[in-house]
């Protein structure tokens, strides 16, 4: 099954029947409706509890690697043994090379164990500068067009088969310099549809991704460049705003970051060098 339609055969995992009460200036009405779901998600390291993170159900092994790479608990595919659901489907146990444990106690844990909601990037950090990480600077050295660029909305929102039923969920897709979707996500939480799309690609051993561009539905947070930065990611672009952070670490990393992309119009806020056009 290609990886940019993972959900339209899993959407009753994905959606939860509800009435409501339509009202409209024609009067009101009882009727059905559907929400998006959402549901904590215990990620374990080794049976050890660590992180619960509420999401959408669906691509719980990409969620949990995305995750753990992006808070440097694993750096590449060969930390991880397995990924397996333990007792209940809301449990992921994730067993890591033992060198890699051991480096982890050796240091100690570098954040609290937290519930994460679904609007929280790296809600569980104990300082600010345990947000700074040691990765290389991006380099891609190509360009892609403004064409290409605007196109990316469109193709994202033909991929999102949930949010079309519900109008409740981000989406996060990964595209080739030609625009070509590669693999996509919806869940309740942005930074979870991020961690989805990089945690495929980390399953895959296909980091760092840097001939890739990542688009996502909403609006960029200092979170979502870091994963990006994370993964080798140098274009990042959103239908909505970026965070003045977000800015100020995609201009000293070396990410081109895009925002306000509607149509053929956008905004271009560092390394604009690769945009032609």
């Amino acid at each position: 099954m290609p990886q940019n339609q993972p959900y339209s055969m899993m959407t009753a995992n994905l959606v939860r029947p509800v009435r409501v009460r339509h009202v409209s200036p024609e009067g009101s009405s009882n009727r059905p409706d559907v929400a998006a779901t959402e549901e904590p998600l215990e990620v374990r390291i080794d049976d050890d509890p660590f992180a619960v993170i509420m999401r959408t159900p669906g691509r719980d092994q990409d969620l949990a690697a995305g995750f753990l790479f992006a808070e440097r608990v694993i750096l590449s595919r060969s930390d991880i043994v397995r990924i397996e659901r333990a007792q209940s489907r809301n449990v992921m146990d994730v067993r890591i090379d033992e060198a890699r444990a051991r480096h982890l106690t050796s240091r100690g844990d570098a954040r609290r164990r937290v519930v994460m909601n679904s609007s929280c990037g790296l809600c569980g950090r104990v300082t600010i500068e345990s947000l700074r990480v040691d990765a290389p600077d991006i380099l891609g050295n190509w360009n892609v067009s403004a064409a290409v660029i605007g196109g990316l909305p469109d193709a994202l929102r033909r991929a999102q088969p949930v949010f079309d039923e519900t109008g409740g969920l981000h989406g996060a897709g990964l595209f080739d310099r030609s625009g070509v979707l590669s693999v996509m996500a919806e869940d309740v939480g942005r930074h979870n549809a991020v961690d989805k799309v990089v945690g495929r690609m980390l399953l895959d051993d296909r980091l760092p991704l840097g001939d890739s561009l990542l688009f996502v539905s909403g609006r960029t947070s200092y979170e979502i460049v870091q994963k990006a930065f994370l993964a080798g990611i140098p274009v990042v672009g959103a239908v909505s705003a970026p965070s003045s952070l977000a800015i100020e670490l995609a201009e000293e990393v070396g990410i081109t970051l895009l925002g306000f992309v509607r149509g053929a119009a956008f905004n271009v806020y560092s390394h604009g060098h690769r945009i032609d056009g």
